[in-house]
């Protein structure tokens, strides 16, 4: 298997993982009543699939994106070397304003 296909597999399951562990705590500490909306329904249990799967694709995805992003190469900056550029230092501009013609 392809290294980047195993490590999107396993970024997935990480992200599936935490999204159990959120559903878990959201219903343990009872947030906006939910455990019992979620006890006392009959679809309470679909509801929970639902925001179980819906945060899964989300903590996923983040997951696998800042896997992704930290991948890049961190030797820091390239080139030349940075000399300060002065700010202080007046330069002259013109201003020419446009002429009306008719007057």
């Amino acid at each position: 298997m392809p290294k980047l296909v195993s490590m999107y597999i396993r970024h997935v399951l990480i992200g599936f993982g935490l999204a159990g562990v959120f559903v878990g705590l959201l219903l343990w500490m009872n947030v906006g009543n939910l455990w019992h909306l979620v006890t006392h329904s009959d679809v309470g249990i679909m509801a929970v699939a639902m925001l179980f799967f819906g945060n899964a694709v989300v903590f996923s995805g983040v997951q696998f994106a800042i896997a992704i992003m930290r991948m890049g190469d961190d030797a820091g900056p390239r080139g030349g070397k940075r000399r300060p550029v002065a700010t202080r230092i007046p330069a002259r501009v013109e201003a020419v304003a446009p002429t009306r013609r008719g007057r």
